[in-house]
């Protein structure tokens, strides 16, 4: 099991991240540590997942590499994500069992949502 799934965020973008995963995902935040605090980012919680987004001075989004979160309704979220302005892109290659679509957070880290067929 995964405990969490670490994205890097740019300095300064706390509340951007909120709006995001909060705002759209529907997320909730979850407080950190004190001396985890200190270095800034934010964490949520939400549909039995867990993420962190981390401060990285020199952020670059990862455009490849990406969580593939398990989301309970996709047509919904897809919905929600298109009406502020995260465009998705539904697989066009078939992962056995699973609907999915991609799309990227306000810092522009590509995520996979997904759900099981049936």
């Amino acid at each position: 099991m995964i405990h969490h799934v670490l994205l890097a965020c740019p300095r300064g973008s706390e509340d951007a991240s909120r709006a995001f995963y909060v705002g759209v995902l529907g997320m909730t935040e979850k407080a950190k540590p004190p001396a985890l605090a200190a270095r800034g980012g934010c964490w949520f919680v939400g549909h039995g997942i867990e993420l962190h987004l981390g401060v990285e001075d020199d952020f670059r989004p990862a455009r490849k590499a990406h969580p593939g979160l398990l989301w309970p309704d996709l047509d919904a979220l897809a919905g929600r994500l298109a009406a502020a302005g995260h465009p998705v892109t539904w697989g066009d290659e078939e992962v056995p069992g699973m609907r999915r679509f991609h799309a990227h957070d306000v810092h522009g880290n590509r995520l996979e949502f997904l759900a099981p067929i049936g």
